[in-house]
């Protein structure tokens, strides 16, 4: 098994640490938006996560990604108006789904793959409901991730303060497992706030 030093604090962690704790991560994912029916998973890539939310939760999910090859099936992404879909579409344009219709949105290990990702934010708060849930799970800066791929990652702070700049309310960023991913969560504001 190889590891691999990283700078940000001296350890050595296996390169598939990310591999390793896919389940337990899709597992945390789903207890946290387990109480929304209506679920958009932005960046969804093969859909595992979203079919995983639609078996285990009941939920219905609409997993959105610019790239459908690596979809499931035909069946699944045909099913347009089924339980389970996965939608070929710019995540940073949602123009197919109404105002307030979904109740938690959630996008894991795809935030740093986003041209605009305050776009993708500003959508994602349009299409909440008031009170509605978003979880952003991605790499941080300075993780394990930075060094096997180095790609452009955020800090914990920059993803709070996009949050902020997009309306969202509430907002609570950590980093867990290790310090190697960001955990962001928060809320559309709820409509009796928006009232008074």
């Amino acid at each position: 098994m190889k590891t691999v030093q990283y700078r940000k604090t001296r350890a050595s962690l296996p390169e598939d640490f990310y591999e390793r704790i896919k389940p337990n991560l899709h597992s945390r994912v789903g207890s946290e938006i387990s109480l929304g029916y209506r679920v958009l998973e932005l960046g969804c890539g093969d859909c595992e996560l979203a079919q995983m939310l639609h078996q285990r939760y009941k939920q219905r999910v609409t997993g959105v990604d610019i790239n459908d090859a690596s979809f499931p099936t035909r069946d699944v992404t045909a099913r347009a108006r089924g339980p389970l879909r996965c939608v070929k579409a710019n995540a940073e344009r949602l123009g197919f789904l109404r105002e307030g219709s979904v109740d938690a949105a959630v996008s894991v290990w795809a935030l740093h793959e986003i041209d605009d990702p305050l776009a993708l934010l500003h959508e994602a708060h349009r299409v909440l409901r008031p009170g509605g849930e978003m979880l952003v799970v991605d790499f941080p800066r300075g993780s394990l991730a930075q060094t096997l791929w180095n790609e452009r990652y955020y800090s914990p702070s920059e993803v709070g303060r996009m949050l902020g700049r997009t309306g969202f309310k509430n907002v609570r960023v950590k980093t867990i497992e290790r310090g190697q991913v960001l955990w962001a969560r928060a809320f559309r504001e709820p409509a009796e706030a928006l009232v008074s």
